[in-house]
């Protein structure tokens, strides 16, 4: 009895030696502190403005080709993999069309009430579809609905036929556009991605900057956050591919693609506490690789940043010398809009400074001045101060008006 006893002794000293050896080669490393969390912030949102290579942002284990995580509002990129690289990106293309969509809209050349006429080419659409018969007639509003909500190749069709006359003319229109934005590796040979067409490519770069144009028309949102819906009199149902709507908080849109040789791409954004995240995913192993590596990237931005915005009190009128007036008032061109590590929206301060005179004739917009935004000695972001007004230079009668008015004692 007492050798078991001695021999269960042993065999606890052992583990309990073990245990402690095993916990002095492998340390616990202590929490990383606020002002170390900040510091790595800044180094990866600096790196990642100058185009480096961020070596401060965390190493994501995504099976995929290529993804961005952007803020809409600045366009700063958080997070970048593969960025530039050229890829098929299926039906993630309709975000361009849709894009297109929303400015023939703002541009008034037409209507969400417009009645649109399914053409024969529309019709044949194969891939995902809403069944357009030839000669049907359709809202402008129910076809954006059905591409913005299942992706209806079809729709998007006849949308691109009533804005442009044809496809091939809507689609010389996205590469116009496309360049405009600095697209620079995307190329556009139809309006869908239904085709695995080797020479239609984007970058989840583009498909970001894309997005983020698309987001300047907030009526988006009205077809993008739909989950379930319904066309012809409630006879078609229309359901949602971006699964997201239903388990992301803040999610609001936008578009989901696949075919065999583009795999699963996505371009998603979402909105929390002011700041909205464009994340775009190119060539994901299934679909949930594709939503898990957004949730991921999209987490990752709204834990970790914040957008900080800010502005000045009213800025006293600048001095003119030899001006018909004697001082022109000022404006702020541009207000602050940056992105910043998370918690330090608070310590932005301003600071002002400005000519102290400027001679006539000053035309408006004329700069004298700049606003200078900072937290501690890190200038985030200067905005010019512009003359408001015109201001003509003197003339002979009005150097006279003011010699009589100071005879008479008034004020010049």
């Amino acid at each position: 009895m007492g050798k078991k006893i001695l021999c269960f002794s042993f065999v606890i000293s052992f583990l309990v030696c073990l245990c402690v050896s095993f916990s002095a080669s492998e340390p616990v490393l202590p929490a990383e502190s606020e002002a170390e969390r900040v510091a790595r912030l800044w180094e990866t949102l600096d790196q990642l403005r100058y185009g480096e290579t961020a070596a401060s942002a965390p190493e994501f284990s995504f099976d995929l080709r290529s993804a961005v995580l952007m803020e809409a509002s600045t366009g700063t990129v958080l997070y970048e993999y593969q960025k530039d690289e050229r890829h098929l990106p299926a039906s993630v293309t309709k975000v361009m069309t849709l894009l297109l969509t929303m400015e023939a809209i703002e541009a008034g050349q037409i209507s969400e009430e417009d009645q649109v006429t399914a053409s024969d080419y529309a019709a044949s659409m194969g891939g995902t579809q809403i069944y357009l018969e030839v000669g049907e007639q359709m809202s402008v509003r129910d076809l954006i609905k059905s591409v913005a909500v299942p992706s209806a190749n079809d729709a998007a069709v006849a949308l691109a036929e009533y804005i442009a006359g044809s496809e091939q003319e809507f689609v010389r229109r996205m590469n116009v556009r496309a360049g405009e934005l600095g697209m620079v590796n995307s190329n556009f040979n139809n309006c869908t991605g239904l085709f695995d067409d080797d020479a239609h490519v984007t970058s989840a770069y583009d498909i970001a900057l894309a997005t983020k144009e698309l987001l300047k028309h907030p009526k988006i949102y009205d077809y993008t956050k739909i989950w379930m819906d319904s066309i012809r009199g409630g006879e078609f149902v229309l359901a949602n591919t971006n699964k997201m709507l239903r388990t992301y908080s803040g999610m609001t849109g936008m578009k989901t693609g696949y075919t065999k040789q583009s795999l699963y791409c996505f371009s998603g954004t979402a909105e929390r506490d002011g700041m909205t995240l464009i994340v775009a995913i190119m060539g994901a192993a299934s679909s949930d690789a594709r939503f898990s590596a957004a949730k991921q990237l999209l987490d990752y931005g709204f834990s970790n940043y914040a957008v900080a915005r800010g502005s000045v009190n009213e800025i006293p009128p600048v001095t003119v010398v030899k001006g018909k007036s004697f001082t022109a008032p000022v404006s702020v061109s541009g207000s602050l809009a940056v992105v910043v590590p998370k918690g330090q929206e608070s310590a932005v301060t301003s600071s002002v400074t400005m000519e102290p005179s400027v001679e006539a004739p000053v035309a408006k917009g004329t700069q004298v001045g700049v606003v200078t935004y900072s937290i501690k000695d890190k200038v985030l972001q200067t905005c010019p101060i512009v003359v408001a007004e015109d201001v003509p230079r003197a003339g002979f009668g009005d150097y006279l008006g003011r010699f009589f008015q100071q005879l008479l004692g008034k004020e010049a």
